[in-house]
């Protein structure tokens, strides 16, 4: 996939200058690319003979596709990826259970997807894939993957080097690199993202420019509780997570949406965060949400602050 080619309104000779300048960064010989470049390298010749992406965990080939030899390999690649944040996934047999029941958000959107088939998607911030791979079940022309953390990088890799989708594809992009899409996405997710940015609302913008005119946004994040429209810009850490800077109520999220120019605007979802959604495996051994919250008091995280909901919207350009 020429990826110039494939976005003709995109500002070409700035993106091919940025995609080389990644290239050159991922490339280097230094221990923390080369742990990762290597692990892809021992697997990326084998091809799932099926998948199977429209039920809860991704699944990418069957225990049958590989030889005893190759399934401890695989195993042991697999888990050089970890932590493992997004899934579930099931590879060649291998079920990785990650630290985000991420099945529970996609089941979330679900009814309010819009009609993917046939269309240009952005999943920006897609980590390793796992959202992609549920969007390929509705027929995406094309689905591009803003990742910009060489680990999630590399082990998106991997899996569609075993799943052969070329309509998926994964860039080290940031949020930051919308402006070089203008008008280009039918859909654009931004799942987990607005949060970790210090000017939201330029972040939102951003998001803006690059739909196409009647393109669809689907915005989820992690919100405080209340009715009013107004935003937590923590101290230091919130929920011991020192990149966030805004967490916003439902109401401020959808002001700010609404401010930067879209239309149709809706929140659709709103929930409490719990440890059944998020939580240490087997695949992800760090801290995780039960250790972010007073546990004392689950209402509070350990800073004091209100513990976390997660809250959906989509509109529209």
């Amino acid at each position: 996939m020429d990826l110039i080619q494939a976005f003709p309104q995109a500002d070409g000779a700035r993106l091919e200058t940025v995609l080389a300048e990644k290239a050159a960064w991922v490339n280097q010989d230094k221990k923390g690319f080369l742990r990762y470049r290597n692990l892809l390298a021992e697997v990326s010749h084998l091809r799932a003979s099926s998948c199977d992406f429209s039920g809860d965990a991704v699944r990418i080939g069957t225990t049958d596709d590989l030889s005893p030899d190759q399934q401890l390999q695989v195993h042991r690649v697999l888990r050089g990826f970890m932590p493992w944040r997004k899934g579930p996934f099931s590879v060649f047999g291998i079920d990785i259970d990650a630290e985000w029941r991420s099945e529970r958000k996609w089941n979330r959107i679900l009814p309010e997807l819009p009609d993917l088939a046939g269309k240009t998607v952005a999943d920006v911030g897609c980590n390793n894939g796992y959202y992609m791979f549920r969007m390929a079940h509705h027929r995406p022309a094309l689905v591009l993957g803003f990742e910009p953390y060489v680990q999630h990088y590399y082990a998106f890799n991997a899996l569609n080097a075993f799943a052969g989708q070329r309509h998926l594809r994964v860039e080290l992009l940031g949020i930051e690199h919308l402006p070089l899409f203008p008008a280009c996405f039918d859909v654009i997710f931004c799942l987990g993202i607005l949060y970790h940015r210090p000017s939201p609302l330029d972040a939102l913008r951003d998001l803006h420019a690059a739909l196409k005119p009647g393109g669809w946004l689907i915005v989820e994040s992690q919100a405080i509780p209340g009715e009013e429209p107004m935003a937590l810009f923590p101290r230091t850490t919130y929920a011991k997570v020192p990149g966030t800077w805004f967490v916003p109520t439902g109401a401020c999220l959808f002001n700010w949406i609404a401010r930067t120019g879209f239309r149709e605007v809706r929140l659709f979802c709103d929930h409490f965060m719990s440890s059944a959604e998020q939580r240490r495996t087997a695949w992800m051994d760090f801290e995780s949400y039960e250790d972010f919250i007073d546990k004392d008091n689950h209402q509070l995280t350990v800073e004091g602050y209100p513990a976390p909901r997660r809250v959906f919207l989509k509109a529209t350009k």
